[in-house]
């Protein structure tokens, strides 16, 4: 849900109400991954999509009755070999998808119990803080209950990075540290997903599925190298939705005038920039904890890693050529927990990189992190194909796919994303 933030904070600005409707599972090729969402406000407009197609009238009316009752539910949507007609995803996917009512307008009203019962009303105001987190580009995770005791599901947390957190999932207080836990853990990541917790507490004699939506800052991309091949990895990384910079230590080729798509440019020493990225990225520590008066959600010293330095999401594109440049670069870079590490250059020039690195006291589990030579074998000769091949790459390795042919092949076309790298 949390995707379509922008527009479905504006309906409640101007105090229309809506339902959203958010994909909580999928097996099988389904059209579209989890956290994917489509939203019907009052009037009957709709934003977004669940299934790119498929089923979104059944979800449509799914989103009306909501907004008449007033609670949530969950729905599960498949292929139907029995009736060619039958609502459901011809790609012979499965998808369940949650339907929530949000309530437009003041938060004194999202908070109301209005046509459903209080937990409802209070999930609503959780979400209208979620979606004007995300909207405004604040680090937080949306937690909601998706499967478990009926009159749980729906109810929402909003956790901040550390772990603090506002609302109630409805059950034993035990439950909404454990899912704040959760949460935080993928939202240090970026990733939506599911996550199942224990039995927890009188009212919670089953198990608890919760859905974590993250939604974080647009993820860096960092180029090393202010060369031709830069440029245009600056277009496509910006079309990809990275944040990017461009660091060099040659202030001729460092302008802005050079990367004028760039979000920044930098002239310094590629490590020492790298370095103060690094200082950048605050820690956290401490158990999860509830938010006070003094500690809303969105707000205090927990928000500090959202405003810039490198996460998980962090991909580091080294195009230098140059040994005083590279080594000292990947020395730190391969030690940091970001998504990848990629480094231009020939093969000759590769395995000198390797040697100087071990030289630098780097370990093979160190080393076997470094995509070099940098990008997929697409052919690619020119600046613009060359920055092809290196999105290919990240793209692949976020998502997991193998870079080989579909045609053919019988691989899965949508992959289950990879543990996070430490």
């Amino acid at each position: 849900m949390l995707d379509i933030a922008d527009e479905l904070t504006r309906w409640r600005a101007a105090g229309r109400d809506f339902a959203a409707a958010t994909v909580v599972a999928v097996s099988g090729s389904a059209p579209r991954e989890v956290g994917a969402a489509l939203a019907v406000d009052a009037d009957g407009a709709a934003i977004g999509s669940v299934s790119g197609g498929c089923v979104e009238g059944a979800v449509y009316e799914l989103c009306q009755r909501a907004l008449e009752s007033g609670r949530s539910t969950v729905e599960r949507f498949g292929y139907s070999d029995d009736d060619a007609f039958a609502v459901g995803l011809t790609c012979g996917g499965v998808i369940d998808v949650l339907v929530t009512p949000v309530r437009g307008g003041d938060p004194g009203r999202a908070g109301d119990a209005g046509p459903g019962d209080r937990g409802a009303g209070e999930a609503s105001a959780t979400l209208a803080a979620a979606l004007d987190a995300a909207a405004h580009g604040r680090a937080a995770a949306l937690v909601r209950v998706v499967a478990g005791p009926a009159e749980l599901v729906g109810r929402a947390l909003l956790v901040r990075p550390g772990g603090g957190y506002t609302g109630s999932l409805g059950g034993d207080p035990a439950l909404d540290r454990t899912a704040a836990a959760e949460a935080a853990a993928l939202l240090d990541t970026g990733r939506t997903d599911t996550r199942t917790i224990g039995a927890t507490g009188e009212r919670c004699g089953e198990p608890v599925t919760v859905l974590v939506e993250s939604s974080v800052p647009a993820p860096r991309m960092i180029i090393f190298g202010a060369v031709d091949f830069a440029s245009a990895l600056v277009r496509v990384g910006g079309f990809l939705g990275y944040h990017v910079s461009v660091c060099d230590a040659r202030p001729v080729f460092a302008t802005p005038e050079r990367f004028p798509e760039a979000d920044e440019v930098v002239t310094d020493w590629p490590h020492r920039y790298l370095d103060a990225q690094v200082t950048r990225t605050a820690p956290t520590t401490g158990p999860p904890r509830a938010a006070t008066d003094g500690a809303r959600a969105g707000e205090g010293a927990d928000e500090g890693r959202a405003g810039g330095g490198i996460d998980g999401r962090t991909v580091l594109c080294v195009l230098t050529h140059d040994a005083k440049f590279d080594v000292p670069l990947l020395e730190r870079a391969l030690r940091l927990p970001v998504g990848y590490v990629g480094a231009m250059g020939s093969r000759r020039t590769h395995l000198d990189r390797l040697r100087r690195l071990r030289a630098a006291g780097l370990t093979e589990h160190e080393l076997s992190r470094l995509r070099s030579p940098i990008g997929l074998d697409l052919g690619a000769r020119t600046p613009e194909e060359t920055a092809l091949s290196i999105a290919a790459e990240i793209v692949a390795d976020r998502r997991g796919g193998t870079g080989t042919p579909l045609t053919g092949a019988h691989t899965p076309i949508h992959h289950d994303p990879p543990p996070p790298r430490h």
